[in-house]
């Protein structure tokens, strides 16, 4: 197996070579999950809280590259991988491999149909496939996470959570009076109505 930090590929330039020759051969995102190659070891690639991708310790500045190592990221278990047809890496992913930064409202209430740009420029619609949760913060507060595809996430900024908020409602969940927003006929809650109604 390899060290920590090395891969028995050649490092970010033989991944690079290896993703771009991937997903060229293939309309829209490569078909990871029929990939089975053998693990190399890890890579020091790190996606930190707020989205920025670093190898070695120093951020990737070029966006293509962080959008093309997305397309072959993988998680399997609590852990994230990148993945070609002929070597898999472990990264490490401190909350959520993707933040979602930008939302679009089409409709109105049971017509509601909300879009989330995320960090990589994917275009994501909340429905029943790709929902939202809700999970409790540091601060008592709530982080929402999009489904963005194959139980990959997204983080969704604080001004977008609190334009959520705005447009949330209640509703009756299993007999529990519940805040949350709609999207694409579903109902997402975020919390317990009476918590939210007592809070400040």
């Amino acid at each position: 197996m390899a060290n920590q930090g090395q891969s028995t590929g050649q490092g970010l330039e033989g991944l690079t070579a290896a993703a771009r020759n991937a997903g060229g051969a293939h309309k829209g995102l490569p078909p990871v999950h029929l990939w089975n190659p053998p693990f190399c070891g890890d890579l020091d690639i790190r996606i930190a809280r707020d989205g920025t991708w670093f190898y070695m310790g120093t951020p990737i500045g070029r966006p293509a590259l962080v959008r093309l190592f997305s397309t072959i990221l993988k998680r399997e278990g609590d852990k994230h991988f990148l993945v070609t047809p002929v070597e898999k890496v472990g990264i490490r992913v401190d909350d959520a491999p993707f933040m979602a930064v930008e939302m679009r409202q089409d409709g109105e209430g049971d017509g509601r149909v909300l879009c989330f740009r995320t960090n990589v420029d994917d275009w994501v619609t909340c429905d029943r496939a790709h929902g939202l949760r809700f999970a409790e913060a540091a601060d008592g507060g709530l982080t929402p996470y999009l489904h963005v595809r194959a139980d990959l996430w997204a983080k969704v900024t604080r001004a977008i959570y609190y334009d959520l908020v705005d447009i949330g409602e209640e509703r009756m969940v299993d007999g529990q009076p519940m805040f949350g927003v709609e999207s694409a006929g579903e109902f997402f809650p975020m919390a317990d109505a009476e918590q939210v109604r007592a809070a400040p």
